[in-house]
This record gives C-alpha cells, structure tokens and sequence, in this order.
C-alpha cells in the first residue's frame, strides 16, 4: 500500500475518497464523516464515525491529527496525538508517528512507524470503546 503512489490514498478497501483536507488546509473542531476521508492538513479535534459505518480514514505523511481518532478503517503515514480507535483494521506506514493508545482489530506496522503509547488488541473494539467511556463517568470523583 505505501509502496504504490506516492501522496495519494489507497482506495482498495472499496471506500471512495468522499472528503480531503488539503496540506495547507487546518480545521479546528471535530470530523464526522461517513466513506472516505482523506488528511494532508492539519485537524484539530476528533475525527469519528458512526460505529456501524464502513469508513476509512487515510493521513499521508505530511497529515496531522490533535486528538482521538475513532474510524472502523485506518491508514496511517502522518502524525496523530491522541488515542486511535480502529474499530477494524490500522495500517501504520513507515513514517507514522502515534502519541497515544492503539485500540485495533487487526494491525499492520511498516518498519519505521512509532507508537508512543499502547498497542490494545481487542476483537470487540467497539464495544471496549463504549465501556471504557462509560467507566470513566460513573468513576465517582474522590475529594
């Protein structure tokens, strides 16, 4: 997949490109999205979709997301800092840099990628994403 052209995303998932951030595009807030979406700028915020959607998310090398990440597909090159939520597979390229935790399905790592954080193997992602939201509000605060 990282090996074919360069810069531009692999659609061999059989999900279109249906949006694209440019390279000197930034976007301060979060991303919905359904299909495709595509990151060569800068995202501030989250990036989601509907858990049942059969998504994909693409950043090329020079993409950078601030914050989580919860996408049922994930094709990595660039930068996230925040936890990823793969819902069912992440492939990380060479050049991809993660500060923060890696919930997957299923993981593919190039030589050269970073993760700075944990690699979480859950075959019920989804629903391990729920709970441990769901944990951390009912935690009572301690005084």
């Amino acid at each position: 997949m990282w090996g074919k052209n360069k810069g531009s995303p692999d659609v061999s998932s059989g999900t279109e490109v249906d949006t694209l951030i440019g390279e000197h595009t930034k976007v301060e807030g979060n991303i919905i999205f359904n299909g495709g979406l595509h990151v060569d700028g800068h995202v501030q915020g989250n990036v989601m979709t509907k858990p049942a959607a059969d998504s994909v998310l693409s950043l090329s090398e020079v993409g950078v997301i601030e914050g989580e990440v919860h996408v049922a597909n994930v094709m990595l090159n660039g930068t996230i800092t925040g936890d990823v939520h793969a819902l069912q597979k992440i492939e990380l390229g060479p050049k991809a840099r993660v500060t923060g935790n890696v919930y997957y399905k299923l993981i593919e790592m190039a030589m050269g990628a970073e993760v700075n954080g944990n690699l979480v193997h859950n075959a019920e992602a989804k629903n391990q994403v729920v709970s441990l939201k769901e944990e951390k509000k009912s935690k009572p605060k301690s005084a």
